[in-house]
């Protein structure tokens, strides 16, 4: 694969403040890199360093071979850039800006036109395309935003929040975009959603005061959780407490829980004592006991989970995950 995205020792102080500290990593053409963090944690600083809106105190970043501090226009030209809140000018419609960014990027006339026909049907913003965009609504500024980002085919893409006001409906369309542009590009997400890290990312990579603490596949990422390999169960209230009884009978589980009940279902959780597979010696417990059941299933983990245990310890705080806050339940 191609490394499209190189950065080494990356720091950035403020004054006192370290924002970003020595962090070091790539990115591959094909890889979509889900970037994660609690606020402060520098995700946005780095993101901004690698565009050349901000420069480093030490480290360096290259953008496909090219420095970011030595050669920025080369880099420039090569990065699409959306930032937090997609800053826009308020008084041009999406056409006017959009061919704006175009001539500011020195597009030729037949590559301006291939650029805005594509952003325009992908984003579903034709109806818009003559309004000024301080009329827009949030997600439809949101959309703008990420055309103006990609309107020029660029190798690596820098994404702070690209669904942010976007609804459901909207959000599926741009992860599909970002999916189908994923095969010949480096793309960064930075988000505090996480099922869009499961949905789109093929990495994720977690900074909590400025270092990284992880970084792995999101599958890896959810075999850290507490919950990795617990087995969900779906059956009639009447049936809880037999189902209990057998649950704690079993050596492989660790704890049982009440994680969801609507009306007369209720869903419980058995939590396996050392994230081992407990699906079998589950089900065959239940059967022998005859406990009467509507749905088994296994959970691989929950990013939330992973998350916070990962950024809390790094920022000294005792994080108490699902699955020890709801064992007591039991």
């Amino acid at each position: 694969m191609t490394k499209l995205l190189d950065i080494k020792g990356l720091t950035k102080k403020f004054g006192p403040i370290t924002a970003v500290d020595d962090v070091s990593f790539s990115v591959d053409r094909g890889e979509v890199l889900g970037f994660l963090g609690p606020n402060g944690a520098g995700k946005s600083t780095t993101m901004k360093i690698v565009t050349g809106f901000l420069a480093p105190t030490h480290g360096a970043v290259e953008v496909c071979g090219h420095d970011v501090a030595r050669e920025p226009l080369a880099v420039k030209r090569r990065i699409g850039y959306l930032p937090e809140g997609a800053p826009l000018y308020g008084d041009m419609t999406p056409m006017a800006l959009l061919e704006f960014v175009c001539k500011l990027r020195r597009l030729s006339p037949e590559d301006t036109r291939r650029g805005i026909e594509y952003v325009v049907d992908k984003l579903h913003i034709s109806n818009v395309l003559y309004q000024p965009i301080e009329t827009l609504s949030k997600g439809y500024k949101r959309r703008v935003g990420l055309a103006q980002a990609i309107v020029h085919d660029p190798d690596v893409l820098i994404l702070d929040e690209p669904t942010d006001g976007l609804d459901p409906n909207q959000k599926h369309e741009v992860r599909e975009l970002l999916t189908e542009m994923a095969g010949k590009k480096a793309v960064i997400i930075s988000t505090h959603i996480l099922e869009e890290v499961e949905a789109v990312c093929s990495r994720a990579i977690i900074i909590a005061k400025g270092k990284i603490v992880a970084d792995q596949d999101p599958l890896s990422l959810q075999a850290r959780s507490k919950l990795h390999n617990a087995v969900g169960i779906r059956l009639l209230a009447d049936q809880v407490d037999a189902c209990k009884a057998v649950l704690k009978g079993l050596s492989q589980v660790r704890g049982v829980q009440v994680s969801a009940q609507v009306r007369d279902t209720v869903e419980l959780l058995a939590i396996s004592t050392e994230g081992q597979d407990i699906l079998e010696p589950v089900r065959n417990a239940i059967d022998t006991e005859g406990v009467r059941v509507n749905e088994i299933f296994v959970e691989r983990g929950r990013l939330e989970d992973v998350f916070r245990d990962l950024t809390f310890e790094v920022e000294g705080l005792k994080a108490r995950s699902y699955a020890e806050t709801e064992s007591d339940n039991a």
